[in-house]
């Protein structure tokens, strides 16, 4: 809960810095996410020639279908074990970014030559940019998550507030056609995190092929079940910024007006964990428990999105459920709000 909290506060921020043009904050939020785009970019290449290698193998064939296909997963999981590390120092020093501004370490002399230095970056970058029909940006969600059984909010079996999901990544846009702005794709790759918090002093406990929700002997202060993904998303973006006319040239810039988006996601299961938190004897305990809880080896779903500028409202339901033979079958979804930043 401590790390979604920062987060809201980072989006706070970040409106408030547009609006009373103290620049600093915003750029330095920039550097970290370009720096976060950066990292999952080198994985993802570096995934993209491991599997190359693992094809060459099969197609000599020194190795079978089926052991291609593990190797595959294998490599996946293990460069997006890769990705959160890395990721995490870089949340690190967003925590420690929101907590200057808290402080008021973040001094107005200072934010307005960032502002002068930015506003000029800016303009330039937007020059360049904006003849290029494909532009990359770095993609970072978070909200509300839960789950639905035929059509119905299990919000009585876990916690409306207290599950969340976030995700971050990053993603190629390319304008579809070429003298009209309206239509864009979407598409790149994403670490989703799906939590949700279990009531009435319940958790997972794993029978066979079932996965029940029972209540635990234990008094719980914290009951919690997450999921990490690795996914694929791609949308059809309907961007309604207008073009602009400068010296007999047209540029297409994007996310400076309304846009809305509509789509999906595939992936594969990173990583399940249980962790619970209790109190005994005035000492604190934690036990975090991984497995795989017979939850889903992939993923897919619907998600779609609609705001103005890099700000959106963000939905997402997955198709299939959360776990594999369960009786009931639950479906992950979420609600939140997306940031894109070019």
């Amino acid at each position: 809960m401590r790390n979604f909290t920062i987060y809201l506060i980072l989006f706070f921020f970040l409106v408030i810095s547009k609006v009373v043009g103290q620049e600093t904050f915003e750029s330095e939020a920039k550097r970290i996410a370009d720096k976060i785009e950066k990292i999952t970019k080198e994985e993802k290449e570096t995934l993209k020639e491991e599997v190359e290698a693992v094809n060459v193998q099969l197609s000599e064939g020194k190795i079978t279908q089926e052991q291609a296909d593990k190797r595959k997963k294998e490599l996946a999981e293990a460069r997006a074990v890769i990705i959160e590390e890395k990721v995490t120092l870089a949340q690190n020093e967003l925590n420690d970014l929101v907590q200057k501004k808290v402080d008021g370490k973040i001094k107005e002399d200072s934010a307005k030559v960032y502002m002068i230095r930015w506003k000029s970056y800016s303009h330039h970058k937007d020059s360049i940019r904006s003849e290029k029909r494909t532009t990359s940006q770095f993609v970072f969600a978070m909200g509300l998550n839960n789950m639905m059984v035929d059509g119905k909010l299990q919000d009585s079996n876990y916690k409306f507030m207290g599950s969340h999901f976030y995700e971050w990544g990053f993603t190629y846009n390319s304008r579809l056609m070429k003298n009209d702005n309206l239509l864009h794709a979407k598409y790149g790759l994403s670490l989703m995190y799906n939590n949700i918090r279990p009531t009435n002093n319940r958790s997972f406990v794993v029978d066979g092929e079932q996965t029940n929700l029972v209540e635990n002997p234990v008094h719980l202060t914290e009951s919690r079940f997450r999921n990490v993904y690795l996914v694929a998303p791609v949308h059809l973006e309907f961007d309604f910024t207008r073009p602009i006319e400068r010296d007999g040239k047209t540029y297409f810039k994007t996310h400076k007006s309304f846009r809305f988006g509509v789509g999906g996601y595939a992936g594969i299961n990173v990583k399940s964990k249980q962790i619970l938190k209790f109190e005994e004897e005035d000492l604190k305990y934690k036990t975090t428990i991984k497995g795989d809880y017979n939850v889903n080896n992939f993923i897919y779903g619907l998600s779609s999105y609609i705001g103005y500028r890099e700000l959106s409202l963000y939905f997402k339901y997955d198709l299939n459920p959360l776990f594999q033979d369960n009786l009931v079958k639950e479906n992950n979804i979420s609600l939140g709000l997306r940031v894109d930043l070019n």
